[in-house]
């Protein structure tokens, strides 16, 4: 009876999500301007390997969200993209976040000053599986160790070092960390990953493990662009959009361009083809301060004193003193695990693809197109 029960109810969730994938999907398009322009604000103030977990800002500043009111409430919905959506919002945004399953941490950590509200507390971890808790900031060890503890187990150890210091007059601090755990379709096998050589720029030559694979891929060329799209799926749903500009593009005009209707755009374009495929092992792991870019974006006045936290607490003068962010993306030849795959050989030689100069990639959910990451490698054998 017990299983049969578990089967009804699995059934009744399938169907309510099948119900509101067009909602979904929705949400994920209006979300995808908030990831591209998230990321090219971050990336533009670096020149080297970039990688921003899109949706685990989304998911933060959705957290805040819930405790806001007049125009800090409206400043964060209109910033990630939601604002129109006014009918289950929560619901929906906690779908797609259980839809795409990511090991991911997220917390606000407010002062002793200020007690957070038992209601707002239920609610974020609810909808976001987000944490609130209450620190001394006045003892930075302290506060710095239970920061760190809570990322650590919520990602399994992936993300242990967080933060490597607090300033004693936080206030509140939101915190987002995400690890890439993608374990590709068609892996790539390691009995024929090799040495090559990977151009950083005009006079730095670099070389990396370039994993090879002879398959059948999903490719697609942007001509006003001048840039090729490689589409690598990976399990759970999830797929990876690489992006090469030719040679004598420079990748941060490809960075500008990109829109959520480009994003789009590319995936319709995808077609199937005979491809050699050259991708550099690399691992990314980094830490952003999301302040300015957010205020860059238009969410100002929750850093200000004249926000609007009431939601949160009631104390006097709350506001939000910093959101950081850690990511940890490796990508092997399997993409997450050991294993082994062979290729498919073809009777002709078909074309190859190369990765062997800085190039930008994308992870998202397929079915509703949600953006999870973007990044940027510029040299493989830098993290």
């Amino acid at each position: 009876m017990g299983i049969i029960s578990l089967l009804i109810s699995s059934s009744l969730l399938a169907v309510c999500v099948l119900g509101q994938t067009t909602d979904i999907e929705e949400i994920a398009a209006k979300n995808a301007d908030f990831a591209t322009r998230l990321y090219s604000t971050v990336s533009s103030s670096s020149d080297d390997n970039v990688v921003v977990s899109t949706f685990g800002a989304t998911l933060a500043l959705a957290t805040l969200a819930v405790g806001a009111g007049g125009t800090s409430s409206t400043e964060l919905l209109q910033g990630i993209g939601v604002a129109s959506v006014e009918k289950d919002r929560e619901t929906l945004l906690q779908q797609l976040r259980q839809t795409t399953a990511q090991i991911q941490a997220t917390g606000l950590f407010t002062s002793q000053q200020v007690e957070a509200d038992a209601s707002f507390s239920t609610s974020v971890k609810q909808f976001y599986d987000a944490n609130v808790q209450n620190l001394n900031y006045g003892n930075g060890v302290m506060a710095k160790g239970s920061i760190n503890d809570y990322v650590r187990g919520r990602t399994g150890g992936k993300i242990s070092d967080m933060v490597e210091s607090v300033d004693s007059q936080t206030m509140a601090m939101l915190i987002s960390a995400a690890y890439f755990t993608g374990q590709w379709q068609q892996p790539f096998n390691a009995s024929n990953t090799q040495e090559e050589r990977f151009y950083v720029n005009k006079y730095t030559i670099v070389q990396v493990p370039m994993m090879f694979r002879s398959d059948k891929y999903y490719l697609a060329y942007d001509p006003t662009l001048e840039v090729g799209i490689l589409k690598l799926p990976c399990e759970d749903g999830m797929a990876m959009l690489v992006l090469l500009p030719n040679e004598d593009v420079d990748y941060t005009h490809i960075e500008e361009s990109i829109t959520g209707h480009v994003f789009r755009g590319w995936v319709a374009k995808l077609k199937k083809t005979k491809l050699e495929v050259q991708l550099p092992r690399f691992s990314l792991q980094q830490s952003n301060s999301l302040k300015m870019s957010l205020a860059s974006l238009g969410i100002k006045e929750v850093f200000e004193s004249s926000a609007d936290l009431s939601g949160i607490s009631r104390a006097e003068g709350l506001k939000l003193s910093e959101v950081l962010q850690k990511v940890a993306f490796d990508v092997d030849e399997t993409g997450g695990s050991s294993g082994y795959a062979s290729n498919n050989f073809f009777t002709t030689l078909p074309p190859r693809l190369t990765f062997n100069r800085p190039f930008i990639f994308i992870v998202y959910h397929e079915a509703t197109k949600c953006i999870l990451y973007i990044g940027r490698v510029v040299d493989p054998t830098k993290n």
